[in-house]
């Protein structure tokens, strides 16, 4: 991405109600695998650090790292999560075979410069037998606005399509899903119309009592998945796979 998107998540990851619903929400799914204490789990294109430091809140039994190809973000990350932040690629990871147990990667996959099968087959290398994988993406190819080339997102996916990219890489999908899904339909009204055209991405500020109900709603859709209630649409789609062998 450019240097001002890491500039500008740095400056809002914490308190904007997109990222606290995504790190949220990743936690959430991440508590499916049952991780016991001493786990190592890896944030594969950790960004500035944020989801790191909040799984370092809710789970500080747990080995984390961070992988991050620019290096200023890298460093801003560092100073915010206590988490091992290497430099590098996801396209090839500075890791040895079988180091985790269970990685998390959140819109990296979609980027122009990421390997989509490459990105895959290292996950599925660094991975133990029986790791877990978590990813988050965008959705749906017609919902691309001027925010994705903000931050040079290059692909959306369906769940159709991600299930089958993760499952030729190897891996055994456990679920398929979409999150923001209540404020989808705002979210299309906004990308198909002005988002086209807006000279910056949706990462930045928003005023306090949009941002409280944002968050509020995000946070109503995450207590009725908690009890099986999910709606098959979304801005977002995530994927929960399993490494079943070598």
């Amino acid at each position: 991405m450019k240097r001002s998107e890491y500039q500008q998540m740095a400056a809002v990851e914490d308190t904007m109600w997109w990222y606290r619903a995504l790190h949220l929400g990743a936690l959430d799914r991440l508590a499916k695998a049952g991780l016991p204490a001493g786990s190592a789990v890896l944030d594969a294109g950790c960004g500035t650090g944020g989801f790191l430091a909040r799984l370092a809140a809710a789970r500080p039994d747990l080995e984390l790292h961070g992988l991050e190809y620019d290096a200023e973000a890298a460093a801003i990350a560092r100073q915010k999560a206590p988490a091992q932040i290497a430099t590098g690629s996801i396209n090839a990871m500075p890791y040895g075979d079988g180091r985790f147990d269970a990685a998390l990667s959140h819109d990296v996959l979609c980027h122009g410069g990421v390997d989509e099968a490459g990105a895959l087959a290292e996950l599925w290398r660094c991975l133990k037998p029986g790791g877990s994988l978590f990813l988050s993406l965008p959705a749906y190819r017609w919902m691309a606005s001027a925010h994705d080339r903000h931050v040079n997102n290059v692909r959306r996916y369906g769940a159709g399509e991600l299930q089958a990219l993760v499952g030729q890489a190897g891996f055994r999908v456990r679920h398929v899903g979409y999150w923001n899904s209540l404020l989808f339909p705002l979210m299309v009204l906004h990308r198909l119309t002005a988002g086209q055209n807006q000279t910056e991405s949706d990462v930045k500020a928003f005023p306090a009592w949009q941002d409280r109900l944002f968050f509020g709603i995000t946070v109503m859709e995450r207590r009725l998945a908690r009890i099986g209630l999910a709606l098959p649409f979304g801005g977002s789609i995530w994927v929960w796979a399993v490494k079943d062998h070598e």
